[in-house]
């Protein structure tokens, strides 16, 4: 399995409005008594993070990553709350290197990138204590087909390594891994950025990463160029896939 590529977290720590306005509302939908230990699942630059330490007074976080540069940029901003979080560079599409059963699992914007979503979900309940809840969101169905159109017209029509699922397949992949009380619904995101640079820099940071990896370095610029001038307007159409569950007893 080749390994996940890394990021540039500066740049997306900068730029990840979006994300962490969705991780504000995904953590509403945990409660949390103060007390626990959860984990990020996909922590990033530890925008949402924060967020989660500052409901876990009495808690821990565990905050989980496959980039070392995301982990890097998380320890930065999280460094207020000293012991009280855990960072890990991890593979969620491998066994978890966590020991003790997390009371919780939080996790926004990360399920996508992972294709065996069944394997991850696997990977999850494993690490989750009987009765502990699952609350994430992903891209589902539908998200980002505008760029998709885009990938589809350019180089060798590669739309993208993302695994954008539906609420059923979801629900079912959960049921198998172990979970109950499962809930899964799409939510339409829209999302409009500044024409020119901004869009270019959002494209070139937080969604076209991997196919960069594939082109010469001469290549990367213009290709990113080619992509935000063929989009019907500087916006991204997201469309969340929201997750609820609950680890079987």
């Amino acid at each position: 399995m080749n390994p996940a590529r890394d990021w540039d977290a500066a740049t997306y720590d900068r730029i990840a409005d979006p994300m962490a306005r969705w991780g504000e509302a995904v953590l509403e939908r945990l409660s949390l008594g103060g007390n626990e230990v959860v984990l990020d699942a996909g922590c990033g630059s530890g925008r949402v993070t924060e967020q989660l330490a500052e409901c876990l007074p009495e808690g821990r976080v565990i905050a989980l990553d496959g980039s070392p540069a995301m982990i890097g940029q998380a320890r930065a901003r999280l460094e207020r709350f000293g012991p009280r979080i855990e960072y890990l560079v991890a593979d969620l599409r491998e066994p978890l290197p966590i020991h003790e059963p997390v009371d919780a699992i939080l996790s926004t914007a990360t399920f996508h990138w992972l294709p065996d979503q069944a394997a991850l979900f696997r990977n999850l309940a494993e690490v989750l204590c009987p009765g502990g809840r699952l609350v994430a969101q992903c891209g589902g169905v539908g998200n980002i087909a505008s760029i998709q159109a885009v990938l589809a017209t350019l180089g060798d029509g590669w739309t993208g390594p993302w695994t954008f699922a539906t609420p059923a397949e979801t629900e079912a992949r959960l049921k198998v891994a172990g979970f109950t009380e499962i809930e899964a619904w799409l939510q339409s995101q829209p999302t409009p950025l500044e024409p020119g640079t901004a869009t270019e820099t959002y494209l070139r940071t937080v969604i076209l990463g991997d196919h960069l990896v594939r082109l010469s370095e001469g290549e990367r610029r213009p290709f990113v160029q080619a992509v935000a001038a063929r989009l019907p307007q500087p916006a991204i159409d997201y469309v969340r896939l929201n997750i609820t569950a609950r680890r079987a007893r």
